[in-house]
């Protein structure tokens, strides 16, 4: 990490005073209470021995606190904020440009502010996201078959080491080796409930994931080794569709999906995802429902697994499998995201 967390005992000091410096790289989650907030809540101060810091909101949530509703620490839950959409605007008008911090600053915008910012919603900074768009444009390039120096002057790569070591991080390929692949496009979609990651090629989305689900960056390699494919930062035809239908799900008009999917799966995973799709939005199924449905009765803990390893999040929507008394099961996307997902299908369905 670039910032160093200071002690919790600063920390605490910083959440008494309300101290806004630590926005965006300090949490507080309160035990007696099982919520997390920013340092800057309102809310009544716990006591010292009742609080633990995080450095991210991930965490605070695979630690099992749910996100205070009254300072809404998760950003995703509002629209994003105007120096956000600025700036993303600018990237995607000049996706080649290698952005600096000066650029920020000549815009109007505090470069500490946007770096804040961009942390908040995307656990990185606006110009890390800038230089990773740059390399997948370079990507683009290689498999294009063009020369490793004209992909790297393009993005903007003084040096011919860093820029092979840049790619290969990124991608898992060394440039030259990259010519002749598939290329997968990888984008993030804003939804109220914070932003997802997509990853498509030309035909079909492979990926739709809440940036803070654990097993993300297991299911990107699973499916690198699978498509013996590169993945670069940009949009993919199935990427603006499935943005624009989740756009009309989340605005309460449509449960309806028709992007074509293609997630990587075994035989039977796939027939679990299917019948998962056949449950209707507004409703629920239990796992030993779900298996029975499907036709294998006695597989209700391969189903549970199976329904684990959904790799597109709401589209098949795992979301609306249930424990046999009701009570909400494990999420990858966080329980508080399952809550809301049930009840704002159950508000679409029934309104």
């Amino acid at each position: 990490m670039l910032f160093q967390r200071p002690s919790d005992d600063t920390l605490y000091d910083a959440l008494i005073a309300r101290d806004p410096g630590y926005d965006g790289f300090a949490y507080v989650g309160v035990r007696t209470t099982g919520i997390f907030c920013w340092l800057t809540c309102a809310a009544r101060k716990p006591k010292r021995e009742n609080v633990q810091f995080f450095d991210t909101t991930a965490q605070c949530l695979h630690a099992g606190f749910r996100p205070c509703q009254r300072c809404r620490p998760m950003m995703g839950t509002g629209a994003p904020e105007p120096v956000v959409s600025t700036l993303l605007d600018a990237l995607e008008r000049e996706p080649e440009r290698r952005w600096l911090e000066t650029d920020i600053i000549a815009m109007g915008f505090d470069a500490s502010t946007v770096r804040r910012a961009f942390k908040r919603r995307f656990g990185m900074s606006f110009l890390e996201m800038a230089r990773l768009r740059r390399l997948g444009q370079a990507a683009e390039r290689l498999v294009s078959g063009d020369s490793v120096i004209d992909a790297q002057l393009d993005a903007s790569f003084d040096s011919g080491s860093g820029f092979r070591a840049a790619v290969t991080r990124l991608l898992g390929e060394a440039p030259a080796r990259l010519r002749g692949k598939t290329m997968l496009k990888a984008d993030w979609i804003e939804t109220p409930i914070g932003p997802m990651i997509a990853i498509a090629d030309r035909r079909a989305l492979h990926i739709l994931e809440f940036l803070e689900r654990k097993a993300l960056a297991l299911e990107v390699h699973k499916l690198q080794a699978a498509t013996g494919s590169a993945i670069a930062f940009g949009r993919a035809a199935p990427i603006d569709q499935i943005e624009a239908e989740l756009g009309a799900y989340f605005a309460g008009k449509s449960a309806i999906f028709t992007t074509r999917l293609a997630p990587q799966g075994t035989a039977f995973e796939r027939q679990v995802w299917d019948g998962l799709r056949r449950i209707p939005a507004g409703t629920s199924a239990t796992y030993s429902g779900l298996a029975a449905e499907i036709g294998k009765p006695a597989a209700v803990r391969a189903v549970g697994r199976a329904n684990g390893a959904n790799p597109i999040a709401v589209v098949i929507p795992c979301h609306r499998v249930v424990g046999v008394s009701g009570d909400l099961t494990g999420y990858g996307g966080g329980l508080w995201r399952k809550r809301w997902l049930l009840e704002h299908e159950r508000r679409m369905t029934q309104g």
